[in-house]
C-alpha cells in the first residue's frame, strides 16, 4: 500500500510539473493546460481517497 501511495505522489509531482510547462508556455486558460490539470485533479483525488 506504501509503495501505491509513493508511486501516486510521484505521478503527481510529475503530471504538476509538466502543467506549468504548459501553462508557460502557452497560458493556464489553453486547452492543453486545461486537460492537464484536469488528469492531476483526478490523480490528486485517488490519492486522498487512499489515505482515507
Amino acid at each position: 500500500m506504501l509503495v501505491n501511495r509513493n508511486l501516486l505522489r510521484f505521478r503527481i509531482e510529475r503530471k504538476r510539473k509538466a502543467m506549468y510547462k504548459k501553462a508557460k508556455i502557452f497560458g493556464y486558460t489553453h486547452p492543453f493546460v486545461v486537460a492537464c490539470s484536469q488528469e492531476l485533479d483526478v490523480l490528486i483525488n485517488s490519492y486522498h481517497k487512499m489515505a482515507s
